[in-house]
């Protein structure tokens, strides 16, 4: 199908994107590396058309190629304000604003553009029909760029199916491969879920969130290719313990037995990396443990006092308690190969791209769950913190905050451009982390209140499967 695409670039892309958004993109990541790095290398990206524009912007910078803003020039008039013309390219416009999550710091075009684009969508839906109309709704609620890759493929590829313009050989494959992977995926939870049952921490910690199926779901956001089963098993089992910490601290523990539990799970960390001499990638993520639970007894400590630090103390505690840092080093351990030492001392050193995930991961848990964490009993969030330093009502203190998370996405961007200090998976894996906490995390608390939208999204990806068309 590729090679059969590479003589019109437009084409190409079309095709790589619906390759893409049907899943199934990890059987031709060659093809598609060397069908992007040919547009690219060969500056054969400046389109005329709105839409294919757009759409190579977004597809090169998705694979890291560092395109200029600048193609989107000629889409402006003499007073540097869009065309009027655009605004009818209702496909076009769609392609721009979706194009507008890939900017980095200082692409003010960008920032125009999604605002522009933004404003005439929302003013289009209610004179456009179906099948357009869900697709712009659905990119103003999700653009792509945020999106996880199953639960889109699901959609896509069901929306695929009331068009016309689209390979009938290429969706029946996607769905094919969909329930595969399912099968694969069912398998692995239920494995996963034997283990969980045989701890027995439903009945020994009541208190404690029980959410394996949902920690299983997590990590399928951030690889699930069939080649990183262990990698998938490992840090489900990890996301899991660390729910129970995180309770343990929250809700449960007097501030004295929190002083010998964490004296415990440390001793209990150098005893376990004794034995394993050199095998540096336990290490490294049992490291990474020991950092986020001797973090969350600084913020238990906060609670017990009654103390709500400035927003500088309490970012520099809550960036590790919200678990990224220690997710993000613990990825890399089944990555095979790729995971060299080098690599494992990259991210264990804080880079700016855990930096800004991080951001992303504690101010969106903070904005959607501070009022139910403040009822439960909780240390300030975010939102009191700024409130309290800087005297402003609560929904001053959430714009502000949402600007900081604005900010932390384009520090993300910026870092998963060529050249990137380690190989692109490990990048796509930090990358993933993050757009699984904007999923779960985008309008409330999913993962404590898993009965709503989370509960959809397993059964969409673990439990429904993809009807197959018998005449294939």
């Amino acid at each position: 199908m590729l090679e059969a695409a590479t003589g019109q670039s437009s084409q190409m892309l079309n095709l790589v994107d619906k390759i893409q958004r049907l899943g199934v993109y990890y059987h031709f990541e060659t093809e598609i590396e060397t069908a992007l790095r040919h547009i690219y290398e060969t500056c054969d990206h400046h389109f005329d058309d709105l839409h294919t524009a757009a759409l190579s912007f977004r597809l090169l910078r998705q694979q890291g190629y560092p395109v200029s803003c600048d193609m989107f020039d000629k889409f402006k008039n003499s007073k540097g304000e869009f065309q009027e013309s655009i605004i009818s390219d209702v496909r076009g416009m769609l392609s721009l604003y979706e194009a507008t999550f890939l900017t980095i710091h200082g692409e003010d075009i960008l920032d125009e553009a999604l605002a522009f684009t933004t404003i005439q969508l929302q003013s289009a839906l209610p004179n456009l029909s179906t099948p357009i109309k869900e697709q712009i709704i659905h990119a103003l609620n999700q653009p792509i760029h945020k999106r996880l890759t199953r639960l889109d493929a699901r959609r896509h590829i069901l929306f695929s199916e009331q068009n016309d313009c689209h390979s009938k050989d290429l969706l029946n494959f996607a769905k094919l491969d969909f329930n595969l992977l399912q099968k694969l995926h069912q398998r692995e939870l239920c494995e996963i879920t034997r283990w969980w049952k045989d701890l027995d921490f439903a009945k020994k910690l009541p208190f404690a969130r029980d959410r394996m199926v949902e920690c299983y779901f997590w990590i399928l956001g951030v690889y699930f290719e069939p080649q990183y089963l262990l990698a998938r098993r490992m840090l489900t089992k990890v996301i899991a313990m660390i729910s129970i910490i995180d309770d343990i601290y929250d809700v449960y523990g007097t501030l004295e037995e929190l002083v010998l539990f964490t004296d415990a799970i440390e001793s209990m960390i150098d005893e376990e990396m004794a034995k394993q001499g050199r095998s540096y990638c336990v290490d490294y993520a049992k490291s990474s443990m020991k950092i986020l639970v001797r973090a969350y007894f600084e913020e238990a400590k906060w609670f017990h006092q009654g103390y709500v630090p400035t927003m500088e103390e309490y970012m520099q505690v809550a960036l590790v308690t919200a678990g990224y840092k220690t997710l993000a080093t613990s990825s890399f351990v089944g990555m095979g190969e790729l995971a060299t030492k080098e690599a494992f001392d990259w991210v264990s050193n804080d880079p700016l791209i855990v930096q800004a995930a991080s951001v992303i991961a504690r101010l969106k848990d903070d904005i959607v769950g501070h009022k139910f964490e403040q009822k439960r009993g909780h240390v300030a969030s975010a939102v009191e913190c700024y409130r309290k330093q800087h005297g402003t009502t609560e929904e001053e203190a959430i714009i502000e905050l949402y600007k900081q998370v604005t900010h932390s996405w384009k520090d993300l961007n910026a870092e998963c451009l060529r050249p990137t200090k380690v190989p692109m998976p490990l990048v796509a894996r930090v990358l993933n982390l993050a757009r699984v906490l904007y999923v779960i995390y985008q309008d409330e608390d999913g993962y404590t209140h898993s009965g709503t939208k989370v509960k959809n999204f397993v059964t969409s990806v673990l439990i429904d499967s993809m009807p197959i068309n018998k005449k294939m």
